[in-house]
């Protein structure tokens, strides 16, 4: 199976690295594997991943600390790739992604790599490169969470999800964060080479085949401060009014029921109920942080009279159970929050 692996002015030499040696050690790990523990697998010894560096003109760049990125191949040597991929990239003075030629060539050139069925894939602000392409055009994607605000302007027409960990849509994949080209590699791996050796790469790798979504590091209402009528939703629910329904949330922002839905749809690609589900679920992750209140007391506290609706909500949304989060963050915050 073959990979190419874009760069472009301002890629980012370690997420290159980082997802060749990845596919690398998966070709490793099948090599070396006992039978017994991949017999229930079939043809893994046929099983190999090729990757290919690939920039417009074939010659190697520079990365932003000034260290050579080797290249393989140019755009029109006509390899044919099962998976074509952007890694992360440096950020201009503007906050963004260099406006570079290079980069619009990549663009170009993966629009016709996904006309021709090859699944493409990009991570952090790779994703802006897929942007510029139009290929995230009304379809569902992600970005690094502290990205999202400007990608949304740059990319309206995108459907841009907030704070999940990896989005797919139309064989296209995105994920968030520097360092997710790792999230990004798995998930090709378990596309073309199926769940099983995904997740043995993970284990052989010491990763998780689960990435937790973005929102869970992000600062709390972050994703609320890029709009007024946001910032005053998010108030009222979270200091006012945690069991608002869409219908209370409309009357109390003044707003129609329909055109409140079209404004946060626009926004934040959520409707009314999504939203207050997501304030409620915020509040509750700062308060399971705080030591001391139970999970049946956040619940309530967040708008919740059934704890069982409030673990199945806060599950869906963090990818964890509560008691489960209240461990996570006490052990990322060094065990300062003990479990009550």
């Amino acid at each position: 199976m073959r990979i190419a692996i874009v760069a472009v002015d301002g890629s980012l030499l370690s997420a290159i690295a980082g997802l060749s040696d990845l596919f690398w050690m998966t070709n490793q790990m099948l090599n070396t594997l006992p039978v017994s523990s991949v017999g229930h697998l079939s043809n893994l010894s046929q099983l190999c991943f090729e990757t290919i560096i690939v920039s417009a003109d074939g010659k190697s760049l520079r990365d932003p600390q000034g260290r050579l990125i080797p290249v393989d191949h140019s755009f029109g040597q006509g390899l044919k790739y099962d998976a074509a991929l952007v890694a992360g990239m440096a950020l201009g003075p503007d906050g963004l992604p260099p406006g570079a030629p290079s980069i619009t060539e990549a663009a170009a050139w993966l629009t016709q790599q996904h006309r021709q069925d090859v699944l493409v894939g990009a991570a952090c602000a790779g994703t802006f490169v897929l942007g510029e392409a139009g290929l995230l055009d009304h379809r569902r994607c992600t970005t690094t969470w502290w990205l999202h605000h400007a990608f949304k302007r740059k990319f309206p027409k995108a459907r841009t999800v907030w704070g999940t960990a990896i989005e797919e849509q139309d064989n296209i994949v995105t994920t968030g964060g520097p360092l997710s080209w790792v999230d990004l590699a798995l998930h090709i791996i378990k596309r073309l080479a199926g769940a099983d050796v995904a997740k043995m790469v993970a284990d052989f790798s010491v990763t998780d085949s689960q990435p937790l979504p973005q929102m869970v590091y992000a600062p709390r209402g972050f994703m609320n401060t890029s709009d007024p009528l946001l910032l005053k939703a998010e108030q009222i629910i979270r200091h006012n009014h945690p069991q608002l329904t869409a219908t209370g949330l409309a009357k109390a922002v003044n707003l129609s029921e329909r055109t409140l839905h079209r404004r946060l749809k626009d926004l934040t690609n959520e409707s009314p109920k999504q939203f207050i589900t997501r304030v409620r679920i915020e509040t509750a992750c700062v308060l399971l942080e705080t030591p001391g209140a139970s999970i049946k007391q956040i619940a309530l506290q967040c708008g919740y009279t059934e704890e069982t609706a409030f673990r199945r909500a806060f599950t869906k949304l963090i990818g964890m159970t509560p008691v489960d989060y209240k461990r996570w963050s006490s052990a990322r915050y060094g065990g300062q929050h003990a479990l009550s």
